[in-house]
């Protein structure tokens, strides 16, 4: 088994990957449909100003970690070389120093922005940073996948890896739950 195939990222078809799909329709069912609010007030230090420091590592550092598995090679907290197969794009990518490493970006499944619109701007700094540092919400991708999701919801932006789209929207779908956030009605037909 490859470190991707022990750590269950991967599950084709089998029996979890069917009942995290029945239980991340039963969540969305209990989202609240509306519209986008305004963008007005937006910023991303609404969220937060940096990666916050865990247990002396930074949360990057953890979230690359957690994703390159078996394969990370640490120096200290920082991760400076390792493998994984990259969710949006379904390729299997290996980095064999830091620099390759500092390529990938950590993605906000659900972005600042749409979690702005969607009902975070009601709430408080301390929930949003909670938003923003939430290991469920981080994922280690590709740069220019990144960059193509931008701020999209499920309805407007979904991963060119069509075997990871359930989790990716079962992710969503959570987080959003999680933090009492809404999904408009475009969002949860797709």
């Amino acid at each position: 088994l490859t470190p991707v195939e022990e750590s269950g990222a991967i599950a084709e078809g089998g029996s979890e990957e069917v009942e995290g799909a029945r239980l991340a329709v039963e969540v969305l069912e209990r989202l609240e449909v509306k519209g986008r609010a305004p963008k007005t007030g937006y910023a991303r230090e609404e969220f937060y100003s940096g990666w916050p420091t865990v247990e002396g590592c930074s949360l990057r550092q953890r979230i690359l970690k957690r994703e390159f598995g078996k394969t990370a090679i640490l120096d200290g907290c920082n991760v400076i070389s390792g493998e994984f197969l990259e969710p949006y794009t379904g390729e299997y990518m290996i980095f064999k120093d830091k620099s390759e490493v500092a390529k990938i970006q950590i993605d906000h499944v659900v972005a600042f922005s749409d979690a702005w619109q969607k009902g975070a701007q009601y709430m408080d700094y301390e929930t949003r940073n909670k938003i923003a540092t939430d290991p469920l919400n981080l994922l280690a991708v590709e740069g220019k996948a990144n960059n193509q999701k931008s701020d999209g919801d499920a309805a407007t932006w979904l991963p060119k890896n069509k075997k990871f789209r359930c989790q990716y929207v079962a992710r969503q779908v959570s987080v959003k739950y999680k933090y009492q956030l809404w999904v408009t009605q475009a969002e949860k037909e797709a």
